[in-house]
């Protein structure tokens, strides 16, 4: 099993990121798929959820309607569109099934820094 994130970067607070997850070595669109984050010092959390049966997103609180999950069956593939970030939202965000139940892949760091 493989993830390979990517999309991160350096962005000021009010801007955009758009990540993206590539992921195999299962069954893809089989399984709900998740970003989570881990900012320096915290517990990794989840982000948003996306179903495998019907593409319904479930956000954390602190999303506020802010990022968007969506996901390509044909290209493996799980994004995520980030909108007005925020200092907090500083961390490296990870993509996997749901519960994580897969060994984690490297990330791809987002800084929201001014």
């Amino acid at each position: 099993v493989q993830f390979v994130e990517s999309g991160g970067g350096l962005v000021q607070p009010g801007g955009s990121l758009s990540l993206s997850c590539v992921v195999s070595g299962f069954n893809f669109r089989y399984y709900d798929m998740t970003w989570y984050r881990q900012a320096p010092g915290k517990e990794r959390e989840i982000v948003a959820i996306i179903s495998s049966t019907n593409n319904r997103p479930v956000y954390a609180d602190f999303v506020k309607g802010r990022f968007t999950i969506s996901r390509d069956n044909a290209k493996n593939t799980v994004n995520l569109q980030m909108n007005s970030l925020e200092l907090e939202d500083t961390g490296v965000y990870l993509c996997n099934a749901a519960g994580g139940i897969f060994h984690w892949g490297q990330g791809t760091q987002v800084t929201v820094s001014s």
